[in-house]
């Protein structure tokens, strides 16, 4: 106001949120995110049907799916959102867990601000706590492994799914991902490399979960070119092709001027002739198998099935660079460059039929780099979750093979850093200590949310978990056996995580809930249009 007049500095319309309202109502906003996943953590997590716009059906507890299904329209809560996705995209794992944590520090901080403790002091002293724990797992609660010994990977991949709805056919799936990514785990300088998307996918609705198999090859989502071509090529010989097999067209417009039938004729014979040539140079070199990534013209492939060879046209630049690998083949861009040099080996290339489809399988690689995976299951449900859950189990198997450490779950990590964080705390002095004693507060919601979605009671399951790694026989393994409600060694137990996901999860849970912490003023501009209001993830 200016003597007596209102000066309007926003947009008419705009809302305008500030000070202790306006971190209260993102924080609600956040928390509601939190809560809404929170049932859905651990192996007696609960899973969520998610219906969209057009009437299609998610069903799954996996954290990260149900986010980005759900429009989320607070621009707070879409912050929680990109904690899961960064979550997904770093470890594969932990989604839930980083959300979850990420709700349970505003819910602290709510009452440090009650006690007008300024938000900055507490996002310092979060920063603080977040040092102090990845120091802990890095030096005291990690436990570095031998990433040669199998059974190690075979238990992070069978936890990562142990909260997933195929719990009943983990230990065959947490195989299967192992060995994937076993195949393709490569050595760079002085560093581990597993690079997950040469492992391709596929899911064919049909059988039962316990029929998806890893081939030692690649899968191909396409039938052989001409049902004249052989349904079996044994001792494969394969030609990577990335141009097409027909006649060019040419760049400048041009005219041909035919005077008499026989020209017609001739102009045939002569585009016939050609055709001919690419088929024979083919065979020259050896190749009995044809994958090209662009067109193969039909009397091109009358040709090639005359001649016994085996050709699969429109294959996807990605799936031909995974065939490359498998194989050991080089991808040829004109086919007179090709030779004998370039073809990949396989011991068959077979057409199969799977469920409603034909499929091409390129297997008995002699050693590939890249693999496929076959997902099976009753229904196209089924399908889409075990899928989601091999992805988890895929991502955690690499992270342990390239760090080499993993710690213990269920919530014994969390428990871990919670009593050392606590201890930790008075020596860091001012009001931050207050923030890192509410840091490791927030981390106790893992443990009780496990022990609360397995049905036992929290409080007492939380008591004996703190008696368990504060006592005079105080081991850092102890976490919730969900079999039972009570404390148990979770190493003896199986039950384990790469180091990594818990170190994404925290930093993830941290730098968010910072960043809500720290806004203080929210303008929200008035929706152009007139339409319905926007804004979905």
């Amino acid at each position: 106001m200016l003597q007596g007049t209102p000066i309007l500095v926003l947009r008419e319309g705009t809302e305008r949120d500030r000070g202790r309202n306006a971190t209260q109502t993102n924080i609600a906003a956040a928390r509601a995110i939190a809560d809404a996943v929170r049932s859905t953590l651990g192996p007696r997590g609960m899973d969520k049907m998610l219906v969209d716009s057009m009437g299609d059906i998610t069903i799954t507890n996996d954290g990260v799916t149900i986010l980005k299904e759900v429009d989320v329209e607070h621009p707070a809560a879409k912050m929680l959102v990109e904690v899961a996705k960064t979550q997904d995209q770093q470890c594969g794992d932990g989604t839930t867990t980083a959300v979850v944590l990420a709700g349970e520090l505003l819910k602290r901080s709510e009452y440090l601000l009650e006690q007008n403790i300024h938000p900055t002091v507490i996002t310092k002293g979060f920063e603080i706590a977040n040092r102090e724990a990845h120091r802990l797992i890095e030096k005291e609660v990690g436990i570095s492994v031998k990433t040669s010994d199998e059974s190690i990977l075979v238990d992070a991949a069978r936890t990562a799914m142990g909260s997933k709805g195929v719990f009943g056919s983990r230990d065959h799936l947490a195989k299967i991902a192992v060995h994937a990514v076993q195949r393709i785990v490569e050595t760079r300088g002085d560093r581990t490399v597993a690079d997950v998307d040469q492992i391709k996918v596929e899911k064919r609705h049909g059988g039962v979960i316990d029929d998806t198999e890893l081939i030692e090859g690649i899968l191909l989502d396409k039938e052989r070119g001409h049902p004249r071509m052989p349904g079996i090529v044994a001792g494969a010989k394969i030609a990577l092709l990335n141009s097409a097999l027909e006649i060019k067209k040419t760049e400048i417009e041009s005219k041909i001027n035919i005077k008499n039938p026989a020209q017609i004729q001739n102009f045939l014979d002569e585009e016939d002739k050609s055709f001919r040539q690419m088929v024979t140079q083919i065979k020259s070199v050896g190749a009995n198998v044809v994958v090209c990534q662009k067109g193969i013209d039909d009397v091109v492939l009358h040709y090639l099935a005359k001649e016994g060879i085996y050709a699969v046209k429109q294959v996807k630049e990605s799936d031909l660079q995974k065939l490359a690998r498998a194989t050991g083949g080089k991808i040829v861009t004109g086919i007179k460059e090709l030779s004998s040099a370039d073809l990949g080996v396989a011991a068959q290339v077979e057409e199969r039929r799977i469920g409603e489809d034909k499929m091409t399988f390129v297997t008995g690689c002699k050693n590939p780099r890249s693999v496929s995976i076959l997902i099976r299951g009753g229904t196209e449900h089924v399908t889409q979750e075990v899928e989601r859950s091999l992805q988890d189990a895929v991502k955690v198997v690499a992270s342990v093979l390239e760090d080499g450490v993993v710690c213990p779950g269920g919530g014994a990590t969390e428990i871990e850093l919670a009593v050392q964080l606590r201890k930790f705390a008075p020596t860091v002095g001012g009001r931050e200590q207050l923030a890192v004693e509410a840091f490791a507060q927030a981390l106790e919601v893992v443990p009780w949310a496990l022990s609360e979605n397995g049905g036992y009671d929290s409080i007492d399951t939380l008591i004996e978990l703190r008696r368990a790694h504060e006592g005079a026989k105080a081991s850092k393994n102890v976490g919730v056996n969900l079999e039972t409600g009570k404390a148990a060694d979770m190493w003896a137990m199986h039950v384990i995580e790469p180091a990594r996901v818990k170190r994404q999860a925290l930093s993830s849970a941290v730098e968010v809930a910072s960043m809500i912490l720290r806004i203080d003023d929210v303008i929200a501009s008035k929706k152009s249009g007139g339409g319905p209001k926007g804004g979905g993830e």
